[in-house]
């Protein structure tokens, strides 16, 4: 289970997020959503433990993401924004890479390796360089490398961007099998079909801070909405902070 209590990160003069608060439990999809600049990459990136909070809190299981960060490490799995593959690794070294970060290895890894191959279709391209990836094959590479040590915790950053439709059809259908597994899910889409497909609650940003939160039929009650774009649309009104600034602020 991932909570999120009063968080706040300010860059320079920009307060990316304020004062935000949510929980994304077990065994349940929870959608992240916003416009560009609403401070949803700024909160997963505390998640991943990456960036620290100016306050507030962040915690995986109970393991605070400062204090315990090598413990939460591992019990999360990231899809970032940024694939950020090493053109010079194969996909299987790739893979490999990641599992011996996370201690894993011997027949215990190489067994894993081979399993996420097949159950991504990877074998066409397993053991070749990764320059030159389509972007299809790209997010296959860094989806085995999130999966690879079986976090309880998943968080996707827009996990079908690029994809064809079968790739994309492949991907909600994992992301469904891993939260009935019981693991907990954090997903983020500006897809508004995928994350009404997918979300079994749903918080909406805006501004840094949380506009709204509930499951997608009583987002629609509280706007009077049917379609979930218009409902996302209502929440957002006036001016949403230049996205471009928060991006450069957070890599500053």
């Amino acid at each position: 289970m991932i909570e999120v209590r009063n968080l706040r990160k300010a860059f320079r003069n920009i307060q990316a997020v304020e004062d935000v608060s949510f929980v994304a439990r077990d065994g349940e999809v929870t959608g992240l959503i916003g416009p560009n600049g609403a401070g949803k990459t700024t909160t997963l990136r505390i998640l991943y433990t990456i960036l620290q909070p100016d306050a507030g809190s962040a915690t995986i299981d109970g393991l605070d993401s400062i204090a315990d960060r090598r413990a939460v490490q591992r019990r999360i799995g990231v899809l970032p924004d940024s694939r950020g593959l090493y053109s010079r690794l194969t996909a299987r070294e790739h893979v490999r890479y990641f599992g011996r970060l996370h201690g894993l290895g011997g027949a215990d890894l190489e067994s894993r390796i081979v399993d996420l191959i097949a159950e991504l279709g990877m074998e066409e391209f397993a053991d070749r360089r990764t320059k030159g990836f389509s972007k299809g094959q790209t997010m296959k590479v860094a989806l085995a490398r999130c999966l690879v040590h079986k976090p309880h915790n998943v968080l996707f950053d827009e996990p079908t961007n690029g994809l064809d439709v079968a790739s994309s059809r492949a991907m909600r259908a994992l992301i469904r099998r891993i939260r009935d597994e019981g693991r907990c899910v954090l997903l983020s889409s500006h897809i508004m079909g995928e994350v009404q497909a997918l979300c079994d609650r749903i918080v909406v940003m805006g501004h840094g801070r949380i506009v709204a939160e509930g499951t997608a039929d009583e987002l629609r009650r509280q706007t009077g909405k049917t379609d979930l774009e218009d409902v996302f649309v209502s929440f957002q009104g006036g001016r949403q902070r230049d996205p471009a600034s928060e991006k450069e602020a957070v890599h500053a």
